[in-house]
């Protein structure tokens, strides 16, 4: 039976454009800890037009978990300011929220 990431990458392969798809396969390879490649995943959605704005807090969050503070912060902050371009005002408060819970804020 296809593992999770399998069936995620089969999806992909019929539709690779598909940024929930592309999303979920970030946060399978984290599970797996396979973090370079998850935070490339990822990287790539913040790169998107427009940027894909869960992406900067799953990143922050995955940074802070590795312990990679300064990274963290850097893309909760440019999180923060796409997700208020883009009028997302609960992300732009939970991505505040996090930054601040890292100390980044005081």
């Amino acid at each position: 039976m296809p593992s999770r990431r399998e069936k995620i990458e089969s999806m992909l392969s019929e539709d690779p454009a598909d940024i929930f798809l592309r999303y979920s396969l970030a946060m399978e390879l984290e599970k797996e800890g396979e973090h370079d490649a998850s935070l490339s995943k990822l990287e790539e959605l913040i790169t998107e037009t427009p940027p894909y704005v869960p992406a900067f807090f799953m990143a922050g969050q995955q940074f802070a978990r590795l312990s990679r503070m300064d990274e963290a912060k850097a893309v909760l902050r440019r999180g923060i300011d796409q997700a208020r371009e883009q009028g997302d005002d609960h992300a732009a408060g939970e991505m505040s929220e996090f930054l601040a819970s890292l100390g980044a804020l005081g």
